[in-house]
């Protein structure tokens, strides 16, 4: 039996130039850190031919041609897994419009799982580049790159989108007991609104392409995440909520599914009771939001938005690892 745990990802700034549509004429990047909410996928051998999924569903079939399951199907197909096995996985966080990236998490950890079953490594960025193949050009997801390298690298870090497709991954060095700072003063709250990412991305992309006022927003929100890094490279960890709402106003006039009257009066109301800003997580149109507030303001923000539902979270540093080998 094999296990893997690969981390869920919490993105700051720079979100959506990791999409070709923009990274194919610029440089993208994105500001993000994987945090301690996890996906796992367990692989056992099995004493009987076929495949057996469990996941939201369960799955018994003879060949691999048989799964429902996309990413379970293009990634057995990709390294040759034919039958034989038996593969679980359970999550934290709901898997399914949560904004953290999960899908990604659980391809990378599948990739991480296989890999040790076929008695293989994989480096952390070879993960993040093979679970990007599965994703996008095997399964033809209009995603970005950002959430697979995260899940698979771990840290805060700044991720860079080239157009050669090129990915690099630079962590973000801060003066000492800073970060922790910043992670002591996010607040993540569930709005309980399941979306669809693919279609949010799918819109946005197509919306910015056709509008310059639309290019000019996304490359001010590229140029965020180097004014962020400055500022926590600076010990300056307050920066971060004006960061983070300069983006958000970027990010919700890029197209009119990222937000709602809802999202915005639960943002607004953040704001009032002592929040210095905040966003949506993911593609947008639901799932977490995050907010940066002084310490002192936690409970008035709890209080504020109680009809949501408040959750713990701190940072990671580990990426996917395999956590049982048998």
């Amino acid at each position: 039996m094999i296990i893997s745990k690969t981390p869920m990802r919490l993105s700051f700034v720079g979100g959506g130039s990791d999409l070709p549509s923009y990274y194919r004429e610029n440089v993208g990047a994105v500001l993000s850190t994987s945090i301690d909410k996890f996906v796992y996928v367990t692989i056992n051998k099995r004493f009987e031919p076929g495949i057996r999924l469990s996941y939201s569903k369960t799955e018994e079939v003879e060949r691999v041609d048989e799964i429902e399951h996309r990413i379970v199907k293009a990634t057995l197909k990709k390294l040759g897994v034919d039958g034989g096995v038996e593969i679980t996985s359970v999550a934290d966080i709901p898997s399914r419009g949560s904004g953290l990236g999960s899908s990604s998490s659980f391809t990378v950890g599948l990739l991480h799982a296989l890999y040790a079953y076929l008695g293989q490594y994989r480096s952390k960025l070879s993960l993040g580049e093979e679970a990007c193949e599965v994703e996008i050009d095997l399964c033809g997801e209009p995603i970005g790159k950002q959430d697979q390298y995260a899940a698979a690298a771990g840290g805060l870090n700044i991720i860079k989108f080239f157009p050669d497709n090129s990915v690099t991954v630079e962590p973000v060095i801060a003066p000492a007991g800073v970060v922790e700072t910043i992670e002591s003063e996010l607040l993540m709250f569930y709005t309980g609104i399941v979306r669809s990412a693919s279609g949010v991305l799918k819109q946005q992309s197509e919306e910015v392409e056709a509008d310059p006022a639309k290019k000019r927003a996304m490359r001010r929100m590229t140029e965020l995440v180097e004014v962020l890094r400055d500022e926590i490279s600076r010990g300056n960890a307050e920066a971060l909520g004006e960061i983070l709402h300069e983006n958000w106003m970027l990010k919700k006039g890029l197209t009119d599914a990222i937000s709602s009257a809802q999202i915005d009066d639960n943002y607004e109301a953040a704001r009032a009771a002592g929040a210095r800003g905040g966003k949506l997580l993911g593609a947008g149109g639901g799932g977490f939001m995050v907010f940066s507030a002084p310490k002192a303001r936690h409970a008035d923000v709890i209080r504020a938005l109680s009809h949501m539902r408040h959750v713990e979270f701190g940072f990671e540093n580990l990426g996917s690892s395999i956590v049982f080998y048998q």
